[in-house]
Formats: C-alpha cells, sequence, structure tokens
C-alpha cells in the first residue's frame, strides 16, 4: 500500500497521543536523509524515525536504536542548536497531504520562548525534512533543491516555505456530494481511478476498498454510473472519511500465506479467504513489521550500488577475456596437423621436385591420404621445419592458456562468490568486510585512512539458526565468513554444506558428537540453497560432507576448498520454518 493520508493520519492521531505537551531529550541523523528523534511525552519517552528516502519514505515509533555517525552532519547540529530540549506542542497533518508538521517551543539563548516547525513531507522522491521558523521561512532542510532541480518550488535557507498544489485535488474531509458528484463521478476512467487522482491522500487500494465496499467495480468508469450508484458511493466514502475523523483505526496487514502483501489503518474487504490478517495495536508496529526488511534491504542495496558495479565490471571483463582464451583454444587444437606435416615431409619429401606447392602423402597414423600444402620458395628440409616452428609455437600457447583459463575460471568463480555475499548482505558491516576483500584483492583502491565522521561498525557475524530438532546451523555472510567458518569455528565431526558448483555460503551444522537426524540434513541444504545462486531455482543440488574431509588449497582465494568425497541431497530453497538467532 502507498504510504498515503490516510496512513499518514492514523499516525499523526498516534503521535499527539504519546509526544503532545512532551520535550524532545535527543536528535541523531543517523543516514544522511533519516532522523531519530528520542522524546519524553504523556506515553513516557518514545523514539520516532523520521525518512525522507526518495525509495521508502516513512515515520513511525521504533524501539530500535541506530549507530550514527561520529561528526553528525550539519542539519543534525542545527536541530541541536535551535529544537534540542523544544516542547512539541502540536502535530498536524494540512488537509490529507501526505505531510507531517511539528509544532516546536523553545528557548533562545536570551530566555525568550520561539517557535518553530519541522515538517516532514512524505513524497516519494520528491520527500524531504524541512526546518521552519514562526513566519514559515525555511531555516535548513536536509535535501537543498534549487531552482535548476524543480521549477515548482525552491527548498533552501531564505526561502518561504509551501506545499505546491500540483495536482488540483479535493481536500477528502471537506468535499461536499456536489462535488464529489462533479470531480469523480463524471470522470471517463475507472471509478477507483477516479477516486485517487481526485481527491488528496486516497491511494489506489484504498479507493478501490471504497469501490468494493459499494458494491462496484472500481474497473467500471466512473461516467458509467448512474445517480443512484454515486450516490452509495459518495456515502460509503464518506463513513471511511468519519472513521478518519473520529480516529477510528485498525492498523492490519494482509498476508498470503507468509508473504505481507498489503497494510492498512482500515480492515480490508477486498481480499478473500485465501489471505489471513494480522492485527496491531498501532499503526507504528504495523509499519516497523511491514517495512523492516524492506527498508534495511533498500538501504543496503544503495549502500553496495558502487561495490556491485565494481564487481559486475570485473566479471564482464573475465567472461569477456575467458572467450577470447577459449578462442585461442580452440585455434591451438590444429597444432598436431602441422607435426604431422613436418614428420611426413621429412619421411617422403627427399624426392620432391624443386617449386613444388604442394605433395600427397599417407598418413601413417591412420593410413589416410592427405595432401600437404608446401611453400615453393622453401626446400624440403626448410617446410618441415617451418610445420615443426607452428607447432611449437601451438603448443606453448595451449600450456600457456591452460594455466590462463584455470586462473580465468578461479576469478570468476570468486567474483561469483562476492556477487552472492552483496545478494545476501543485511548490514553495512557486512558491506565492510565484502569492501575489505575487494580492496585486498585489488579491485578497489586501499585509501591510507578511513573517511571522517565514518560510523562505528559492529563487528558481522554469520547467520545462526536454529534446526526443528535443536541443531545450532551457521552460515557464512562472505568468503571471510566461509573461510573462518569452515576451518577455524567448525570441528571436524561437524557436517558441511555447500550448492554444488555454484557460488554461495559455507553452512556448518554443529553435530555434538551425535549422529544427526535426517532432518537436520534437509534443512541445512535449504539453508545452503537459500544462500546461494540458486535462490530463486525450485530446487538446488547440495554437497555435504563432515568438515575433517573438506580442505583448502595453498594460495587459494577466501571461501575456496576442495574435497574428494561427498553425499548429495535435493533441496528447496525454502526457510521460512527455521529459526534465525539475533546474535
Amino acid at each position: 500500500m502507498a504510504f498515503d493520508g490516510i496512513t499518514i493520519s492514523a499516525l499523526v492521531a498516534e503521535m499527539n497521543k504519546n509526544l503532545k505537551g512532551g520535550r524532545i531529550s535527543k536528535i541523531a541523523q543517523p543516514e544522511a536523509d533519516e532522523l531519530l528523534i528520542t522524546a519524553k511525552g504523556p506515553g513516557g519517552t518514545c523514539r520516532l524515525l523520521l525518512c525522507a528516502s526518495a525509495s521508502l519514505p516513512l515515520i513511525y515509533f521504533t524501539q530500535k536504536n541506530k549507530p550514527s555517525p561520529l561528526t553528525a552532519p550539519n542539519f543534525c547540529m542545527l536541530l541541536r542548536k535551535h529544537i534540542g530540549s523544544a516542547r512539541i506542542l502540536q502535530i498536524r497533518q494540512p488537509g490529507m497531504e501526505r505531510v507531517v508538521e511539528f509544532d516546536l517551543e523553545h528557548l533562545n539563548e536570551m530566555g525568550d520562548v520561539c517557535h518553530k516547525r519541522l515538517i516532514l513531507e512524505l513524497m516519494g522522491k520528491h520527500s524531504n525534512l524541512i526546518f521552519c521558523d514562526d513566519q514559515g521561512m525555511i531555516l535548513d532542510s536536509i535535501k537543498h533543491v534549487s531552482s535548476n532541480m524543480s521549477s515548482v518550488r525552491e527548498v533552501l535557507p531564505g526561502r518561504p516555505y509551501f506545499i505546491p498544489n500540483t495536482r488540483e485535488k479535493e481536500n477528502p474531509l471537506t468535499v461536499c456530494e456536489e462535488e464529489f458528484t462533479q470531480h469523480i463521478c463524471k470522470k471517463p476512467c475507472g471509478s477507483a481511478k477516479a477516486l485517487s487522482s481526485s481527491l488528496t491522500g486516497i491511494s489506489a487500494v484504498t479507493a478501490q476498498e471504497i469501490c468494493y465496499r459499494a458494491s462496484l467495480d472500481g474497473d467500471d468508469p466512473a461516467g458509467s454510473l448512474d445517480e443512484t450508484a454515486c450516490l452509495h458511493l459518495y456515502h460509503t466514502f464518506r463513513r471511511m472519511m468519519e472513521d478518519v475523523e473520529k480516529e477510528n483505526f485498525s492498523p492490519n496487514i494482509v498476508f498470503r500465506g507468509d508473504e505481507p502483501v498489503e497494510y492498512g489503518v482500515f480492515r480490508f474487504s477486498q481480499y478473500g479467504s485465501e489471505y489471513s490478517f494480522q492485527s496491531f495495536d498501532s499503526v507504528s508496529s504495523m509499519l516497523e513489521t511491514y517495512y523492516a526488511t524492506k527498508n534495511v534491504l533498500t538501504r543496503i542495496r544503495q549502500k553496495s550500488s558502487d561495490l556491485r558495479r565494481v564487481v559486475q565490471t570485473a566479471l564482464e571483463r573475465n567472461r569477456k577475456k575467458q572467450l577470447l582464451q577459449q578462442k585461442q583454444m580452440g585455434d591451438t587444437e590444429k597444432k598436431d596437423k602441422y607435426r604431422i606435416y613436418g614428420e611426413l615431409i621429412n619421411t617422403y619429401g627427399y624426392g620432391l621436385e624443386e617449386g613444388c606447392k604442394s605433395f600427397r602423402a599417407v598418413n601413417y597414423y591412420n593410413n589416410e591420404e592427405i595432401t600437404i600444402p608446401l611453400d615453393p620458395t622453401l626446400t624440403p628440409g626448410e617446410n618441415a621445419k617451418k610445420y615443426f616452428d607452428r607447432y611449437g609455437k601451438l603448443k606453448r600457447t595451449q600450456e600457456a592458456l591452460t594455466e590462463q583459463l584455470q586462473d580465468t575460471a578461479e576469478e570468476i568463480q570468486h567474483l561469483e562468490s562476492i556477487s552472492n555475499a552483496l545478494d545476501i548482505a543485511r548490514t553495512e558491516s557486512d558491506l565492510s568486510q565484502i569492501r575489505e576483500e575487494l580492496t585486498q584483492y585489488g579491485y578497489i583502491r586501499k585509501h591510507a585512512s578511513a573517511k571522517k565522521g565514518s560510523k562505528m561498525q559492529a563487528k558481522s557475524r554469520p547467520f545462526h539458526y536454529i534446526s526443528s530438532d535443536g541443531y545450532d546451523i551457521y552460515v557464512g555472510k562472505n568468503n571471510f565468513q566461509n573461510d573462518a567458518l569452515t576451518f577455524q569455528f567448525a570441528s571436524g565431526n561437524d557436517w558441511w554444506f555447500h550448492a554444488k558448483k555454484m557460488a554461495g555460503s559455507h553452512v556448518i551444522v554443529r553435530s555434538k558428537g551425535e549422529e544427526l537426524p535426517d532432518r537436520v540434513f534437509e534443512e541445512a541444504g535449504a539453508l545452503a540453497a537459500w544462500y546461494s545462486k540458486g535462490r530463486s531455482a525450485p530446487k538446488v543440488e547440495i554437497d555435504y560432507i563432515q568438515k575433517k574431509h573438506v580442505k583448502k588449497p595453498a594460495s587459494a582465494k577466501p571461501g575456496f576448498v576442495v574435497y574428494y568425497t561427498n553425499y548429495s541431497l535435493m533441496a528447496v530453497p525454502d526457510i521460512s520454518g527455521l529459526q534465525e538467532v539475533s546474535e
């Protein structure tokens, strides 16, 4: 569901309940476009996340803290200076816009009472956090927008703040029946689209829900509705708006199996019996549950884009090199023909006439007659030497290419394993280890010192799962962890799992010196399949063996191992039933 005006209305009601009249105690800026405000209000101490990300703008209460830069950004320092201990007078939503305004009261350096506004605009790629004085002048914003970037509105210090009205939508809380009929029921598009495109803060799924409650097909043209149907649609819409005004919200997430497909602050009627619902006590807990994984993955994908680009470029270069080497290797297959030509010339060429361009001879290796081209300007002996020289050159080329092809294949295998590590990374510390590996092997230039203001990072640890039978299963997130898990952490009788002939994580099952139940092998295999390049396949072949039979060749790249006897199983990459342990 879009983070629409109705969801924001429910959040504003929740924030006023918990924060109105309270005081800000701490302001942090963990990301370039994100604030974490700690405040003490009627509901106790709360931590509020305000995110102006272009891909995932959000606002909700959270229990989780996030590490912040050692040196706070300028916007964060400005807020601390002015409203570091401000009182929260009111939290408002103008109209049904995707905007949240915080009215704040604080004392200046002289001890005089001053008022400020902190405004969060949740508008997709135009999302922003804007700090204004009591006259509506912008003091600063988390993103600066100049006239070169937008012809509608500048967001710069010293400019007046206003909400641009670019779509001419009606406020759903104040629209009357006549305006509703005129603006919506006369449109040639579908009824649901007519609602979402004419009314502020109504998302497409909310519009479909209104149509469903009115027993209408949201795809039917609004202009085709008769007077009775249009009146029924209006009254259905008004009942929902009355619930908004009375703050009658029931946050819930819609699931299809284990997959969350939608969320809303009203109970949806449009989803059938194949869907299930999970209710929540607050809008914040609903949003945090729904967006937690998505937000983490979005952030990590953004932060890993430079590493992905490095890996992808290196992979493409090595694959092109491999194709060229394979073509050259194919050319060396002619070498034995040239050797035979030389031998046959030496054997039968003593009677050749001078200036002869070719001659026929029986190949004594297969008793077939062949025609051997000759250079008429050379003697038979010189022609034989010419073919032997060509044979020698191709033989040396083949020997060199055999080694080069092996090196290139290992390089591709190494890069694919790093690419897989990027796919499963969850935290910045995971990315830090991958960056270290890329630097160590020369893909990234090594910097002398860390960037000023960089965050303190916790050490990345392998994934830890508990099998259904209570056995500990560990999964390496990258090549360094794979090596450490297999050769430092695991004991000889523990079991080692890996996807066959593809990039993937090392999976270790602690055996406790016991014989493992079959179900543990299946679950460990599922983990090895899930954390591999075969994650999207219906089934993945998994090799497994006791750790004592896994060896690391000398000078091998991290994560690379060899084993000569192993068992195999086919695993479905589904780990939904496994319990992950938070380290």
